[in-house]
């Protein structure tokens, strides 16, 4: 199971479907009843654990049919069944497809249902996750699912060799790059932390967490309807840390290959890593040759984290809302208890739904992320991870062309006002 998002995260994997098995809920014979189908991205154990909690669904005048999409292309599948108006009833989508899709007039809007009190009602969900699934004009074209949480991993066994103090909640960002710095060349690691949250196409939005830790102000102020851009002095003090720790060579570069970060971390060969959640159910599998744990954001004088969520959308053109609207609430309240022990990826974005997420983790002895998924998902102060517009693209291009090289050395850092203000320009004229 994996939770980033569609379109501009690399999220991918789910595989061809025949165009007729994804026409929409079908209205069903007069004496039968309808049909919900469901399209995930997941894995096949995952789908193969999700079909059988849904058979404990129980609805005389409903059948839910889980679709066979193989893995990969999802993204690519996606899009093609939109345009061929061929959308199931639930399928799994990011959070910047939901927004997007919505605002075309693609999706059901479910704020209705959430409304008046239910066991069901948006109170009952993680806050950000509303605010992450809520457009401009106060639509919800799906509703969110899962969380993501992110943090850092460290390796235990790298500090205490190094005589460094373990981090955990409340850690600075000070301390953690003069971790780095003491860590970088030890037991093979070229470098002390690998952060491509930070250093990548997303890391302008990741310092918020800097910026807004220290009292300033975040990269951004929506990134769902964005009206500018910013870096004050705070963000722009946390870009010169960073700058200054790639320029040391105890952080990963910009362009630097984490794609195997997660591999070299369970080696011992990547002391520090910044990371989601997700990664602590892989680990349970694969078994790292250290002793590991995950960390909070470091803060300056508050904590400060990022908010992120995937979901589960519906075409507008779909048969039955009302039958599908109940699979959907099963899917995010009952479903999750089948599915996350075996697998804890992520936490349920309704609240109730956790307790087998976290009950999971406990069990595996997963104390440390338990502790930071529950920090992160109670922070007052958040930031969204990225742009979820149609133009996010283009940002992230400007991101590689001025953002980027700053962080390398190539470019002053007096250059980012002028990179704000080319997304400001964007912001502006709609991309």
């Amino acid at each position: 199971m994996k939770t980033k998002l569609i379109g501009v995260a690399a999220l991918a994997c789910a595989g061809l479907l025949t165009a007729t098995a994804c026409s929409g809920s079908d209205s069903g014979a007069s004496d039968g009843p309808v049909t919900v189908t469901v399209m995930t991205w997941e894995s096949t154990q995952t789908n193969a654990a999700i079909k059988k909690a849904l058979t404990e669904f129980k609805d005389d005048n409903i059948k839910v049919e889980l679709l066979d999409t193989p893995s990969g292309q999802y993204g690519d599948k996606l899009s093609s069944l939109t345009q061929a108006k061929k959308l199931p009833d639930l399928f799994w989508c990011g959070n910047d497809t939901e927004q997007q899709y919505t605002q075309q007039g693609l999706l059901v809007d479910w704020t209705s249902k959430l409304k008046g009190g239910s066991e069901f009602g948006a109170d009952k969900f993680v806050p950000s996750s509303i605010t992450n699934w809520t457009t401009a004009d106060g639509q919800m074209g799906g509703l969110p699912s899962l969380m993501n949480a992110y943090g850092i991993w460290y390796n235990a066994d790298a500090f205490t060799a190094a005589g460094l103090t373990i981090p955990k909640a409340g850690w600075t960002w000070d301390e953690m790059y003069a971790a780095a710095v003491k860590l970088t060349g030890k037991s093979g690691a070229k470098y002390g932390l690998v952060a491509d949250q930070l250093t990548g196409p997303d890391g302008p939005f990741t310092m918020s967490v800097y910026a807004l830790s220290a009292g300033g102000a975040p990269f951004t102020d929506d990134v769902n309807h964005p009206t500018k851009a910013e870096a004050d002095a705070k963000y722009t003090e946390g870009v010169q840390k960073l700058t200054d720790a790639v320029k040391n060579g105890s952080v990963a570069p910009p362009g630097y290959d984490a794609s195997n970060a997660q591999s070299l971390f369970a080696a011992g060969k990547v002391p520090m890593m910044l990371g989601g959640q997700w990664l602590a159910a892989g680990f349970q599998v694969d078994k790292p040759k250290v002793k590991y744990g995950f960390a909070p954001f470091p803060q300056v004088t508050t904590p400060a984290t990022l908010y992120d969520s995937v979901g589960i959308c519906t075409p507008q053109y779909t048969k039955n809302q009302d039958a599908t609207f109940k699979v959907l609430e099963y899917l995010n309240t009952k479903v999750w208890d089948a599915v996350l022990p075996a697998s804890p990826v992520a936490p349920p974005a309704y609240t109730p739904a956790q307790a087998s997420y976290f009950d999971a983790l406990t069990k595996a002895e997963q104390s440390t992320v338990v502790d930071t998924v529950k920090a992160d998902l109670g922070a007052e102060k958040t930031a969204g991870v990225r742009f979820t517009t149609q133009w996010a693209q283009q940002v992230g291009d400007l991101t590689t062309a001025e953002y980027q090289p700053i962080l390398s050395g190539k470019k002053p850092i007096g250059n980012l006002p002028a990179y704000v203000e080319k997304i400001n320009g964007l912001i502006k004229s709609g991309g």
